[in-house]
């Protein structure tokens, strides 16, 4: 009776804080995603499997949308752009990951996930390597806890470390793009510094994401495994969406209705995410690959940012 009583306060519960964030916009990006961890950590997830699934599938469309609001000229200079940051970056954390491991005693395969994860695009990069590196299913969850709770630290910190330094639109963009993990906080700590930030960071985060097949290839190879590189898709239909708003031009009230769509569709994906911290995710996760994480994160994010407020 009293399992029954506790579904049922967190269906309602559940319910009325997505149905809130639905009908208003009021509630911003953190906020969503503070709803989200205190509900799973507070008073728990009504559906662990089901959103899981929904949340990744929720965050490509929306991307998807954002893409109706990004001129391909943009996003081919951006992208042009970004290679350069995003190959030093990668090469540079997987580096620093790996002496951090040895100095801290973290597993190869483990320290693997968790480079891939920061260097590339956080989970995504994790679910792609697992595979080629024949990871356990506990060596996977520790990796997405640690990415997971940096993700959701990244989304409150970021704005105001940016703001606090003054960094340009673009400034912001660029670093955000570079140092936060997974592509809903990305996009997420970018909507509240601003568009033109936002448009800066979506594009160069999908260009930093476009590493996900080169690594896993050679991963694959280092490892001796069969592995399969799984391209992130959504990628392609990004790019589709910023051909139409550049060349069909005439279009311009549905894109907009597009990407207004795509906003919400963030911040529900956000809400999201933040449910599926838990308690048991929590214990899931030993000290050293968590402490190997945030110094890794923090390099990473001191670097580029040191990077970007001189060079940007």
């Amino acid at each position: 009776m009293e399992t029954a009583s506790k579904r049922y306060s967190q269906l309602v519960v559940f319910w009325l804080l997505l149905l809130l964030i639905l009908v208003t916009d009021l509630i911003s990006a953190p906020l969503a995603l503070f709803s989200g961890i205190v509900l799973g950590l507070i008073i728990g997830n009504p559906y662990p499997a089901r959103l899981s699934t929904v949340t990744k599938y929720s965050l490509q469309a929306s991307v998807v949308g954002l893409g109706f609001d990004i001129n391909l000229y943009q996003v081919a200079e951006t992208g042009f752009t970004g290679f350069f940051y995003t190959a030093i970056s990668l090469i540079a954390t997987m580096v620093v990951g790996l002496l951090l491991a040895k100095l801290l005693g973290v597993g190869k395969k483990l320290n693997h996930l968790i480079s891939a994860g920061t260097a590339i695009c956080g989970g995504s990069a994790i679910a792609a390597v697992a595979p080629a590196i024949n990871a356990s299913e506990k060596e996977i969850s520790v990796a997405l806890g640690v990415v997971f709770i940096l993700n959701a630290l990244a989304l409150f910190v970021f704005p105001f470390i940016g703001e606090q330094l003054h960094l340009s639109q673009e400034q912001f963009g660029v670093w955000a793009a570079i140092a936060i993990h997974d592509t809903s906080s990305v996009v997420g700590a970018a909507t509240e510094f601003g568009e033109k930030a936002l448009e800066i960071a979506t594009t160069l985060k999908l260009t930093r994401a476009l590493w996900i097949l080169p690594v896993v290839l050679i991963t694959g190879f280092l490892f001796k495994s069969e592995g399969k590189a799984s391209f992130p898709k959504f990628i392609f239909f990004f790019l589709v969406a910023s051909l139409f708003s550049t060349f069909l031009s005439g279009l311009s009230e549905v894109y907009s209705w597009l990407t207004m769509l795509a906003r919400k569709g963030l911040i529900i994906s956000l809400f999201l995410t933040g449910a599926g911290i838990s308690l048991s995710l929590l214990k899931t996760i030993s000290i050293r690959p968590f402490l190997q994480g945030i110094v890794l994160w923090v390099v990473v994010a001191s670097s580029s940012l040191l990077a970007v407020y001189y060079l940007v």
